[in-house]
């Protein structure tokens, strides 16, 4: 430690928010370059390298190839898939010396899918897996939380090629298992979750999430433990249909200052309503949000169209939920502007009926049910319907996944209900089908001598997040508590005693673990206090230690397990122990 390049911090950085941002700056394992970029500093790039032999061994294992793309790419691939206007802001977008457009990679699919393109022409050659593990660039609007979120970022990114279906879903098994088996042997506290493929495309989709109250995905377990998903792909149970042949005719009312749901139960309650003999509940009242949907149409331009988003009043609009139910169509809620445009739309009194008075499309949560009544807008300044019937007084053009997941919902089938947790993603695992290789019309002769498109999956893993997961997860009130196959050093000495036979044997120790092939860090630092010694060793988070300190002098030195127990043990029998610790 008197030669390596380090510097521990007393204090948190000012920008830190999340325990891993925090340690890894103080620990001296990561350095701030700009927002959301940084310096991989010796210590932080020794556990990085690991993570990634790590990754790597699970990938190779699986039959997985790996090769490596440039982080420079030309715009041509991204402009065939329709990229790299979809990607937007978060591309970082230039120009070389000749004018011509180039972008930091994001994601390789599309030059992975050219590459295959390229080389292979027959069945025979199929299937196929390729991997690298690179630096991957998005302009994040908003990074954060150091390497969790940041712009420039470490992934490894596979992609099978199959030549049929049945394929495809081998492959993507091979690849779930690989996952589990990195995760598990690092001892990460994860979740599998049912996923959107949002802008990747493709069908069957899941994430891997490390299961942090500092996450920003928010994902959901059933009770009887036997479905997760992100929130985003959360399905709705669809409630039966109402009978409604009993339900009173829908009548207006004058609904003085009820703009708000809460305003709206008030006044229901306060004119005596009441719903099946009880009082109103915000539950019972529906909101109808407007929002402009944009499409592509035939000739590929856009088209925007005003459209009604039904939800019960007692739930928020998610609009990730709706962003993801509507992809590819993008959306935005409605704007001063839209108001003026459609004067019958009166805000705060918005309802179904009047929407479909004037044409405008009507999507509903799967709980707004076929027959249920309810109290909302009138399209009349201050007033309100009760008992505007579904399917009777108004109409849906179909459902959609809009609602905010709420703790105790209902889970899909049958599971028993859903309870809400946080987690940092780890790892997304897609089967793409035939998206990308049908934009770069790739041809192969199959058996039968005929051309046919092969079939694909795109599996990541975000490396340099992983290690912060690690770090959120595995972390105390003293330092980094860091497992032992990607710590940067599995043993720490520190000699804390300025006994001349204390430093002979702490160099014998070290020499001695060298020799046995345990990667060792040793504090050596003749001027730093025992104190400060003990406090870095914590920080650092090696998983075992060893003090040469008072106990020296009767022969024991002091071994302590990160995280674990403190023991003395004799000087003559560390080593063995150590070897134990670590190979075991």
């Amino acid at each position: 430690m008197s030669q390596l390049f380090l510097c521990t911090l007393r204090d948190d950085p000012a920008d830190a928010e999340v325990p891993s941002h925090k340690l890894l700056v103080r620990a001296g394992y990561i350095r701030r370059a700009a927002p959301g970029i940084y310096s991989w500093l010796p210590l932080g790039l020794r556990t990085l390298r690991k993570i990634e032999d790590h990754v790597r061994s699970e990938m190779d294992a699986i039959g997985a190839q790996e090769m490596l793309f440039p982080g420079l790419l030309p715009r041509e691939p991204y402009q065939t898939t329709g990229r790299w206007d979809e990607y937007g802001d978060e591309l970082f977008r230039l120009k070389d010396r000749k004018g011509a457009d180039m972008l930091l990679g994001p994601t390789h699919e599309e030059m992975f899918t050219a590459t295959v393109k390229d080389l292979y022409a027959s069945y025979k050659d199929f299937p196929v897996t390729l991997y690298q593990i690179q630096t991957k660039y998005r302009d994040e609007a908003r990074p954060r939380a150091g390497i969790l979120r940041g712009r420039e970022f470490v992934m490894k990114d596979s992609y099978s090629f199959d030549m049929s279906d049945e394929g495809l879903a081998e492959s993507y098994a091979k690849h779930r298992t690989a996952y589990q088996r990195i995760f598990d042997g690092l001892g990460v506290d994860y979740v599998i979750c049912q996923a959107t493929s949002g802008a990747m495309g493709g069908s069957a989709s899941e994430e891997f999430l490390a299961v942090s109250p500092t996450g920003e995905d928010t994902f959901v377990r059933s009770s009887d433990g036997e479905y997760a998903a992100n929130v985003e792909a959360v399905v709705t149970p669809r409630p039966e249909p109402v009978d409604y042949s009993a339900t009173p005719a829908a009548v207006k009312h004058e609904t003085p200052v009820s703009e708000t749901i809460e305003t709206l139960v008030e006044w229901a309650n306060g004119a005596g309503i009441q719903v099946e003999g009880r009082a109103v509940t915000a539950a019972d009242t529906l909101k109808c949000m407007t929002v402009v949907v944009t499409r592509l149409d035939e000739e590929g331009n856009e088209v925007e169209e005003l459209t009604g988003v039904l939800v019960p009043g007692d739930r928020a609009l998610d609009e990730k939920r709706l962003e993801a139910a509507l992809e590819p169509a993008t959306f935005r809620l409605a704007e001063e502007e839209d108001f003026r445009k459609h004067p019958f739309l009166v805000k705060g009194y918005i309802g179904p009926e009047g929407l479909n008075r004037n044409g405008v499309p009507v999507l509903a949560d799967p709980r707004i049910a076929e027959g249920s009544a309810w109290i909302t807008g009138a399209d009349e300044d201050q007033r309100h319907y009760v008992n505007l019937v579904n399917g009777r007084d108004f109409t849906v053009d179909g459902y959609v996944e809009a609602a905010e997941i709420k703790e105790g919902d209902r889970a899909p089938e049958g599971h028993g209900t859903l309870s809400l947790a946080r987690g940092i993603e780890l790892g997304h695992i897609f089967q793409l089908g035939r998206k990308y290789t049908e934009a770069f019309d790739v041809q192969i002769l199959d058996e039968n001598g005929k051309r046919s498109v092969p079939t694909m999956g795109s599996y990541g893993v975000g490396v340099s997040r992983l290690m912060a997961a690690i770090a959120e997860q595995r972390h105390d009130e003293k330092g980094l508590v860091w497992p032992k196959q990607i710590a940067p050093y599995q043993v720490h000495v520190a000699v804390a005693n300025k006994d001349a036979a204390a430093v002979s044997a702490g160099d014998e120790l070290v020499a001695a673990l060298d020799a046995a092939g345990v990667e060792v860090l040793f504090d050596d630092r003749p001027k730093v206090s025992p104190g400060v010694k003990f406090k870095d060793a914590e920080l650092l988070g090696m998983p075992f230690a060893v003090i040469l300190g008072r106990a020296f002098a009767e022969g024991n030195v002091e071994l302590r397990v990160r995280g674990g127990e403190t023991s003395e043990v004799p000087y003559e029998g560390v080593v063995e122990r150590l070897l134990e610790l670590v190979r075991g």
